[in-house]
């Protein structure tokens, strides 16, 4: 079939400039219309996350594209998790027990802008700044759009249109507001936010702390993190409660009290941090949300992807892999039905939605494990065992974390559902005091295996009676 010469993308971040560039390469005809300001011109972070966790997930999409040496050199690997107690004593948990697993720290910023620049570098792509999206008209497959600049209204018509313009899209709002089809829509926010703060680097530019590990300090109901840059730097995030605790967003309201909260909880981190107080009351503090909804597509011409049709807390380091495997999975079935873009649609739409609800769900359980159970005694022998099983048994063995993470052939709802079977079945082995860290690694694997192949089979039994 003939290729549709128009296509229409709404939001140009990360999800929305890897869709163009694909798009593009593909010999379509792209144009990307975005809300805010160029950021390779212009700082736009203002708070915001300046560097994400980069793996497996996303790394397909880049290959996907071509990318894959150019993207490499703006990565940081993370071995694993660097956790500090409340003494200053730190201990590096591996992510994965396989030589060579690890996952990157690498810059939003970095990132969007080498997108952008390959998208437009295709004659057959154009990108447009500080146009905001009114509403999408989709009778007439038309976007309606004001000029920030100048505040002119305009009107660009298209064969597809793309909603890939995060949390607030307004082609996911213009879908809520039509009357004419049923959709499904929820946010659901943590009763926690998030503040962004940094450690510099050392006069030299060194760092101040291991360079290769995502630092953690977890305390039971907040936390912070701390992301290696490019520079020497490392990206503070500090996950706090707005309402509850001895210390909370709401209670933190001059200097003295924040660096009483530092000096009791992170003593180590405050000493890194002489400008704590100044960025804490300089930067804002942001809500934690999941957006899911349904569908995704409208009449086989318009299609939400990435934040915009599932945002997701961050704490699997797995929002910009999910929003670049949607490109790499919308482009697979785009082959599959030969450019028959509603067949597409439909059929992209709902083999993906079970995998993004999956990795949403994940992504709240990893919240709790990253800020209480990683200090949890139990949690760390599990750890343990599946950190030895995954050296000794590296393609027979996959942790959770793993099988999200590193084994990108499958989707999240199967890494999902083997997953949770699978720590469900050491914690209760190790709970009956039927197993330790220090047995036999091919008795642990067989016990650890019958198990869990026991909790699944009573699952599904249980999945069929549920009616």
């Amino acid at each position: 079939m003939p290729k549709q010469e128009n296509i229409l993308i709404i939001g140009a971040g990360l999800c929305g400039s890897l869709l163009a560039l694909r798009l593009g390469q593909r010999g379509y005809k792209v144009r990307v219309i975005e809300m805010r300001p160029d950021l390779r011109t212009v700082d736009i972070s203002a708070g915001r996350s300046i560097n994400l966790a980069f793996s497996n997930r996303g790394l397909k999409a880049i290959k996907l594209v071509g990318l894959e040496s150019k993207v490499a050199s703006l990565c940081i690997p993370m071995n694993g998790r660097m956790i500090h107690d409340t003494e200053g004593h730190t201990f590096l948990s591996n992510y994965s027990g396989r030589e060579n697993e690890s996952i990157n720290s690498i810059s939003r910023e970095l990132l969007t802008a080498l997108l952008l620049d390959e998208a437009e570098a295709l004659d057959t792509v154009t990108i447009e700044f500080e146009k905001r999206c009114t509403k999408v008209d989709f009778e007439a497959k038309v976007g309606c759009f004001e000029d920030s600049v100048s505040g002119a209204a305009f009107r660009v018509s298209a064969d597809l249109i793309f909603g890939t313009d995060g949390a607030g899209s307004s082609l996911r709002k213009s879908y809520f507001n039509d009357r004419k089809f049923l959709f499904s829509f929820s946010q659901n926010y943590l009763t926690h936010g998030y503040k962004e703060l940094t450690i510099q680097p050392k006069e030299n530019g060194d760092f101040k702390a291991y360079k290769n590990a995502l630092h953690i300090w977890p305390r039971g109901d907040f936390m912070i993190i701390a992301l290696p840059n490019l520079d020497g730097s490392f990206t503070v995030t500090l996950f706090l409660s707005y309402e509850t605790g001895e210390y909370n967003f709401n209670n933190l309201t001059t200097p003295e009290i924040v660096t009483e909260f530092f000096q009791k909880e992170f003593p180590d981190a405050l000493n890194l941090m002489p400008n704590l107080t100044d960025e804490f009351f300089e930067n804002p503090t942001a809500p934690l949300g999941t957006v899911k909804c349904f569908p995704w597509q409208y009449k086989g011409h318009s299609l939400l992807l990435g934040d915009s049709a599932h945002a997701i807390v961050p704490f699997y380091g797995q929002g910009m892999n999910a929003s670049f495997e949607d490109v790499v999975e919308f482009d697979r079935f785009l082959d599959l039905h030969n450019g028959d873009w509603e067949t597409t649609l439909k059929a992209f739409e709902a083999h993906r939605k079970v995998d993004t609800d999956a990795i949403a769900d994940l992504a709240i359980d990893n919240f709790h494990e990253m800020k209480d159970h990683i200090a949890n005694p139990l949690f760390q022998e599990k750890r343990k065992i599946e950190m030895a099983l995954e050296s000794e048994f590296p393609y027979e063995y996959y942790s959770k974390y793993s099988l999200v993470t590193f084994k990108e052939t499958i989707g999240y709802n199967e890494a999902m559902t083997i997953g949770r079977a699978q720590d469900k079945a050491i914690l209760s082995l190790l709970s009956a005091r039927k197993i330790d860290a220090s047995e036999n690694l091919n008795e642990l694997l067989k016990k650890v295996q019958k198990e869990t192949s026991e909790i699944l089979r009573e699952d599904t039994i249980a999945k069929t009676l549920d009616y």
